[in-house]
């Protein structure tokens, strides 16, 4: 895989887990202010996704989603850790997590293509960056 497809298909695949992600959640929280924050979220997410795709399908590219097994392992840790704390500050909690993971290893892609990968692939790549330190400083404001 070249890495213009790598940085794609990161992008790709990080904004679908956001977007599947919030769905869920959204279906669990109750708090009506923290889910119009989330829904917000999500339309960033969609965004980046539909951006990363028409950027593979423009290269002749497939994009590579999650797996299935990807997705019900996530919907199964989800549920888990919602079982017990279904309050906002819990959830905002996961997800800081979940975005910090996603900002480092963006890092590290940008870090290994940035002089080999279409600038413009990058800058989609630091955009998500910049979007998931975004999500972290106001999901501060739920804790």
């Amino acid at each position: 895989m070249s890495g213009n497809e790598e940085l794609l298909n990161f992008v790709y695949q990080n904004s679908q887990m956001g977007v599947d992600t919030l769905k869920q959640l959204l279906e669990i929280s109750k708090d009506e202010n923290f889910n119009k924050y989330l829904k917000g979220q999500g339309r960033g997410y969609l965004e980046l996704h539909k951006k990363a795709k028409e950027f593979l399908n423009e290269n002749g590219t497939d994009e590579k989603g999650l797996s299935m097994l990807e997705k019900i392992k996530t919907y199964w840790m989800i549920n888990m850790q919602t079982i017990k704390d279904k309050s906002a500050s819990h959830i905002a909690e996961m997800l800081i997590t979940g975005s910090t993971m996603g900002i480092n290893e963006a890092i590290k892609k940008i870090n290994e293509y940035e002089g080999s990968a279409k600038k413009e692939y990058v800058d989609l790549m630091k955009r998500l960056q910049k979007f998931e330190e975004g999500n972290i400083e106001r999901l501060k404001e739920f804790l």
